[in-house]
């Protein structure tokens, strides 16, 4: 099952059980918020730990890719991206963390300002499904080979299973090449 239904099928249980949690108890309420608050600390602790090991490591392997078009209907295939792994990895960690800030920030609105409270518990367990699919935490934590799913530039699984990402292939990464060439002739 690719991460899109697991998200769907554990945000739905998680709803089903939020459903019963008397959230209009005080105590069980910061017991609630107390969690969340510890999933966004293991969170980005973990993402931060990433990083810190991607520097450690300081793995200079070039890596080439064409990028994907930032409009989907374009014909224009994107640009060339010429990084090192190092680079990759901590931009991608640093999107990863962006993103947890940005959920902090949406949760802090709906639970202060508009007194949401069972999107907490929600938010914390997909948080930490989120931590665990997370590409560069399975390499640099979990240990895994960056083989297959994993390897360098990641593809982004859309919801149907298909994988979409950078191209990698050379045919690829020389028409790109000769696009560059041909725009500094001008």
């Amino acid at each position: 099952m690719n991460s899109g239904i697991q998200n769907i099928v554990i945000s739905l249980g998680a709803m089903q059980v939020a459903r019963r949690i008397p959230f209009d108890d005080p105590e069980v309420l910061n017991y609630v918020r107390m969690g969340y608050v510890a999933s966004q600390v293991i969170i980005m602790g973990a993402y931060f730990f990433v990083s810190y090991k991607v520097r450690q490591k300081n793995d200079q392997t070039v890596l080439k890719y064409v990028d994907v078009a930032q409009n989907p209907m374009s014909t224009d295939p994107g640009g060339l991206v010429t990084t090192t792994v190092r680079d990759y990895d901590l931009s991608e960690t640093s999107k990863l963390l962006r993103a947890a800030y940005f959920g902090v920030a949406m949760m802090a609105f709906f639970h202060i300002y508009m007194k949401y409270t069972q999107p907490l518990f929600i938010q914390a367990l997909m948080g930490l499904k989120n931590l665990y699919d997370a590409k560069p935490v399975a390499i640099h934590i979990l240990g895994k080979p960056a083989e297959g799913d994993l390897k360098r530039p990641f593809k982004a699984a859309s919801m149907f299973g298909a994988a979409a990402g950078p191209q990698t292939d050379a045919a690829s990464i020389t028409e790109a090449e000769k696009k560059i060439g041909a725009k500094k002739e001008d």
